[in-house]
Parts: C-alpha cells; sequence; structure tokens
C-alpha cells in the first residue's frame, strides 16, 4: 500500500468517494488510529485498558473501585480484556493503591502520575499526527456523521463520559 502525504490522501472524483463502503473505511481508520495509540502505549509497557483505567482514576480519586471501572469500561473493550490483571498489574507496579479496606478505592500514586504524564505525552503526538491539516469544523463534521451512522443502526452514539 503506498501512502501520501501526511495531510493529503491521493485524490479521486466525488461520485467514486461516495460509492466507497462506510464499513470497509471505518475499519481502516480504527485500525491505524488504536494501532497507533497502542504502539506509544507499548513504549511504556502499557494497553488501552491500563490508559482507560489510568486517566479515569486520575480525573476521579478515590471514586472507582475495581467492579465500578470494570463495568464502565467493558463498553470499549473489542478485545476481552481481563481486567483484574490489569488492574494487578497497575498495582503491582505500584502504579495504583486500593485504598480504604472494604471499598477498595482506586488512587493513582507518584509513579502512576509520572507514567500516566508519560503516555499522554506520547499519545498527545499521536493526537496531534491524526489532526495534522485536518480542521475542527471538518473533524465534528467527520464525528456528527459517523454518529449519525451509528444511530441510523440503533447504536449508542452518546459522547463516552
Amino acid at each position: 500500500m503506498t501512502t501520501q502525504s501526511a495531510t493529503q490522501p491521493k485524490p479521486y472524483p466525488r461520485d467514486r468517494l461516495a460509492a466507497q463502503p462506510i464499513g470497509y473505511w471505518t475499519g481502516a481508520a480504527y485500525r491505524e488510529v488504536v494501532g497507533r495509540i497502542r504502539k506509544e502505549l507499548a513504549t511504556e509497557s502499557l494497553t488501552q485498558p491500563h490508559w482507560w483505567i489510568l486517566n479515569h482514576v486520575a480525573a476521579a480519586p478515590a471514586r472507582w473501585t475495581r467492579t465500578e471501572l470494570t463495568a464502565k469500561l467493558q463498553r470499549y473493550d473489542d478485545q476481552g480484556i481481563d481486567f483484574d490483571e490489569v488492574f494487578d498489574d497497575l498495582v503491582g507496579r505500584t502504579w495504583l493503591t486500593e485504598d480504604e479496606p472494604g471499598a477498595e478505592t482506586l488512587t493513582l500514586t507518584e509513579a502512576g502520575e509520572a507514567g500516566l504524564a508519560r503516555a499522554r505525552e506520547r499519545t498527545l503526538r499521536s493526537h496531534e499526527q491524526t489532526h495534522a491539516g485536518i480542521t475542527e469544523e471538518e473533524y465534528v463534521a467527520t464525528l456528527d456523521v459517523l454518529r449519525r451512522v451509528i444511530t441510523n443502526l440503533g447504536g449508542d452514539s452518546d459522547l463516552p463520559e
């Protein structure tokens, strides 16, 4: 597969583009975007579920238990993740602690905050590359179209919390 410049794909006539299968293109975009994110996270030996957990716990310290956070994050799981293994890994790294015996709420440690900061820096570069040459208006229009497709098919097009 040949690649064009980082900001300009090969042009095609409108009628050829209009005839393209959206399933193929959404899948191709997903593989590229998520693949890049996963590659960046892997440099910290993190997976996307690590990333999701760290971000949720950082946003609301001592708010989440394993059970509550697993229930919330399963919506995003497309790989059959064993969330307990991910929690155990983060606790084992001393990136997370489980506070208040019985409640077992999760809190980031200093090491966890530092690891999350490094991962955020890496994923920010990925985000910037993904958005290169795309205006905010184009990006929002794309999301609105994808959300309408999801709604048309009976899916949940609400923004993630």
